[in-house]
């Protein structure tokens, strides 16, 4: 069995928005760190973060969030 991972487009949206990390982190109520370990795959965000990202970036949390 293979193992699944998360992979996520943030890094990518964030530049078509022209967002800092630390915009992007005072804009959902977290630290910037938290965004640069997200965006790095190391943490997985709640599923509340998770939709308030999408929000802000306006797409789907499947296409921002995508298990491979």
């Amino acid at each position: 069995m293979t193992e699944e991972f998360l992979e996520n487009t943030i890094k990518v949206q964030r530049a078509k928005m022209n967002l800092t990390q630390e915009k992007l982190a005072e804009l959902v109520g977290v630290t910037r760190k938290t965004i640069n370990t997200i965006e790095n795959g190391k943490f997985i965000p709640s599923t509340m973060l998770a939709i308030k990202l999408a929000r802000i970036f306006r797409v789907p949390v499947e296409e921002l969030f995508i298990l491979k």
